[in-house]
């Protein structure tokens, strides 16, 4: 379980967090077919899909993308059209 996290931060490997959380759902299934829907390794592989997912939704708020505006603005910072006035 601990390789599948090391998976997503790794240069070496190409994968994509959505190829990894897959088999993350995968490895879950398994365990729970193995060991029993109520064990204890069930429950920590349903975390670290939870983890996985979690992360993938942190990593699209990150990239946003930036309009024309918000690129004039971090070229010109001191324009009239990119002060912020707080209220």
């Amino acid at each position: 379980m601990q390789n599948t996290l090391n998976a997503v931060t790794s240069d070496e490997t190409q994968r994509t967090i959505e190829q990894v959380i897959h088999e993350s759902i995968v490895e879950a299934r398994n365990a729970c077919g193995l060991h029993g829907d109520t064990s204890q390794e069930c429950a920590v592989a349903w975390d670290i899909v939870e983890e996985l997912q979690a992360e993938k939704s942190h990593r699209s708020k990150e990239v946003q993308v930036k309009t024309s505006l918000d690129k004039y603005c971090s070229l010109h910072p001191e324009a009239v059209e990119c002060r912020v006035y707080d209220v």
